[in-house]
């Protein structure tokens, strides 16, 4: 990790653990290209040279009468609108007169040790001794507009962080029409564009397609990530597989409309940007006003897509999610929805409860229906009382009792929304978002709440925090479940109409983090109907995320594939669920559910009191399993190994830890045919010359030797495996260290 200025040759140099990062200053008028990103160059070789500036349109100082081409093929650090760079910008202005144009200029840097917040905004984080962080300061002096631009690398990560910030330092408003968060420009190694799609239950399915001639995009105006699309996105030369290949990955740290886009143009280049979407968006700044992007992270792996997985996934477990549950193994939970629904009692939850502890569960979570005059999801959202007419003799009254059955307790809430059968619409309807003189739209019969106001943020915040307050309430589950439309308030000023999308974004930020600033000891899970705000704004503030309201184990083999693409397995929230699912009906066995579920932070969805006695004897089984590896799992290398996705029989993945003397082999069997012969298995992620002893446990519980061999060997010629009788069967293959 470093970070070097040549004042000779006007050349930055970025040094990640493999890979580097490369900027130049070129021409008196100071423009800022983008040299390379990469494997690492040798710094005495003429660097600026690899900008082509030497090339017609050469620079403006020596052709003046080829300005605008310059600007249309210069590859840009951060790229203007309005003066003819004709590919996509990063940054369009509009002044008083409605004229949109913003050129930037290099005016001076600072290079630091550690690495400086952004306010209001999540974002990574790091020590002098771990991060440093080069500050490029940019002018447009026709504006009054100053702009920085940062870059921050990480000890032993190959990962660049990235964010604007903005200031109008003029004498006249501005008006910001669009800020994306990054930029990278390079000539194209026959990239495809690799993105994470999906819907409700089948979230961030992986999708490849070629580069063209033109733009291809990933977005969301949900005013969430989305359950359609993750605001992650990779360019890979084609033939990139998951162990082999050039990758260079792009996540947002936000939670809201985004834009992530490769444009292949006439010079087969790619400008590959990520932000904030234009569409919606606006921000005004009268003189002295300020506003930051929020936080672009680009990965480069030269080891295909499992080399960027870890490379992401080291960064979020090490410099963004925070907090006193960020390296500690979760409490197993069991949560009341796909067992109740919203038909419970206090008597009902108490019989789960107490059966869950006879069997090792440690924590009971009551989901929706507790409050108001809640019986169905048409009411009561925003009156965050309890009923007590379910919950007889109070909250206080169930959670001691559940403690007093040595369990833990945790708490579903929905904050901001807004029923509008519910006595807080009937006494504030203008608290919902809602455009004037337009029926505004329902969704689960819900509004959004319009967090643009501060006393709508302080009355959301007092009604769950009193809520937390009056009880021995451990952890809390954050939904959303429906989507940003009829974006108006009634309090907002015409010139800042534009702004409420991201306000949403940044009060949510703010509640959560006034929330864990009172209760530092709770363990926050964020959901969005399921995973459609699984984002890395999100576990800045919760250490895992509800990763799809989709439970079925075979589904959820393609969903966690892509989620562990880019998020840590710690952050995926996992459950075992009963059968048939009630999302799609499939039968997998409990066993196999199980191994799927130990992925993530694991629990139960299901009521306890009516599974089959042969799946509840497993439930021991399965938590002893959750112990003995959650430390590996969370904590340790990944690696896919093979993906059913792709071909349609078997599914695999392998985590390792950091000094390669334990690895666990997950392998599900989603399809058997006949007349087949073992399986080879190449392990991944352990040391050639030491000796591992595996273990094999199958799908009947019991656990054989699978001999003891050399990493070497068990790598390059890999670990034969039986095929497993049935579909949908699964089994663990425990390599560790016989030294």
């Amino acid at each position: 990790m470093n970070i070097t200025y040549d004042s000779s040759s006007r050349v930055f140099a970025l040094e990640c653990e493999h890979s580097g990062y490369y900027i130049g200053i070129v021409d008196e008028e100071n423009f800022i290209g983008h040299i390379h990103y990469g494997k690492k160059l040798h710094p005495a070789d003429n660097l600026q040279s690899l900008l082509r500036i030497q090339e017609n349109p050469k620079v403006p100082s020596q052709n003046k009468r080829d300005r605008i081409n310059f600007y249309d093929s210069f590859p840009c650090e951060y790229p203007c609108g309005g003066i003819g760079d004709f590919r996509e910008s990063c940054i369009n202005v509009s002044n008083g007169r409605n004229q949109n144009a913003v050129q930037l200029q290099y005016r001076s840097h600072e290079i630091l040790r550690g690495k400086p917040g952004l306010a209001g905004l999540p974002a990574t984080w790091g020590s002098e001794d771990d991060a440093m962080t080069l500050l490029l300061h940019c002018t447009d002096s026709v504006l009054g507009l100053e702009v920085t631009l940062s870059y921050s690398v990480f000890q032993g990560i190959d990962a660049v962080a990235r964010s604007v910030y903005i200031k109008n330092a003029g004498a006249q408003a501005l008006t910001l029409t669009k800020v994306y968060s990054s930029c990278l420009d390079m000539d194209d190694k026959d990239f495809d564009f690799v993105s994470l799609g999906g819907a409700w239950g089948r979230e961030r399915h992986i999708d490849r397609t070629p580069l063209f001639h033109g733009k291809l995009a990933v977005s969301s105006l949900r005013g969430e990530t989305s359950h359609q699309q993750n605001n992650f996105a990779a360019l890979a030369a084609r033939g990139t597989d998951y162990n082999s290949g050039e990758v260079y990955g792009s996540a947002l740290v936000y939670s809201g409309n985004f834009i992530t886009q490769a444009e292949l143009t006439q010079f087969n280049a790619v400008r590959f940007v990520t932000g904030i979407t234009e569409e919606g968006f606006s921000w005004h700044l009268e003189p002295g006003e300020s506003f930051t992007a929020p936080e672009a992270v680009l990965v480069y792996s030269a080891e295909g897509f499992n080399g960027m997985a870890r490379s992401f996934h080291d960064l979020w477990r090490q410099h963004l999610i925070r907090g006193t549950w960020r390296d500690r193994m979760r409490p197993i939970l069991i949560n009341n929805w796909e067992a109740t629904y919203f038909d419970f009692d206090t008597d009902k939850l108490l019989s789960i409860a107490r059966e869950a502890h006879k069997d090792g569960i440690e924590m009971l979570v009551m989901d929706d229906g507790w409050f108001g005059h809640r019986s169905n999801d048409e009411s009561s959202l925003g009156d965050w009382t309890v009923n007590e007419e379910k919950l007889r003799g109070g909250l206080k009254h169930l959670v001691a009792e559940v403690n007093a059955i040595g369990m833990k307790f945790g708490l579903w809430f929905e904050p901001e929304m807004i029923s509008p059968d519910s006595r807080l619409y009937r006494e504030h309807p203008d608290w919902a978002l809602k455009v004037e003189g337009r029926t505004a739209g329902l969704s689960r019969y819900q509004y959004v709440l319009d967090l643009s106001r501060q006393e709508v943020c302080d009355y959301v915040y007092n009604a769950v925090a009193s809520v937390l307050r009056s009880a021995n309430i451990e952890y809390v589950k954050w939904d959303m479940n429906r989507q940003l439309a009829d974006v108006g308030s009634a309090s907002i000023s015409p010139e800042r109409a534009g702004e409420l999308h991201h306000r949403h974004v940044l009060a949510v930020y703010a509640l959560q983090e006034r929330l864990l600033s009172e209760f530092p000891g709770l363990l926050l899970e964020n959901c969005s109907g399921g995973g459609g705000r699984f984002d890395a704004g999100m576990l800045y503030y919760s250490p895992q995320i509800w990763c799809s309201d989709e439970t079925d184990a075979v589904e959820r083999l393609e969903i966690q594939e892509g989620t562990a693409l880019v998020y840590p397995l710690s952050a995926m929230g996992a459950h075992v669920s009963t059968c048939p699912n009630h999302a799609c009906g499939r039968v997998t066995p409990f066993r196999t559910r199980g191994y799927v579920a130990l992925a993530g932070t694991f629990g139960y969805e299901l009521d306890i009191t009516k599974i089959p006695a042969e799946e509840r004897a497993l439930i021991p089984g399965q938590i002893a399993l959750y112990k003995k590896y959650n430390d590996l799992v969370r904590t340790g290398n990944y690696y896919r190994i093979a993906s059913f996705a792709q071909n349609h029989v078997w599914d695999a993945w392998l985590v390792a830890s950091k000094d390669k003397k334990e690895a666990l082999l997950t392998l599900v069997q989603v399809l058997n045919h006949p007349n087949w012969r073992s399986r080879r298995v190449y392990v991944q992620g352990l040391a050639e010359e030491m000796q591992y002893r595996v273990e094999i446990e199958d799908s009947t519980g019991g656990t054989a030797s699978g001999g003891t061999w050399s990493g070497s060997t068990l790598m390059h010629a890999g670990l034969l495996l039986p095929r497993l009788w049935g579909d949908s069967q699964a089994q663990l293959v425990h390599f560790y260290c016989a030294d």
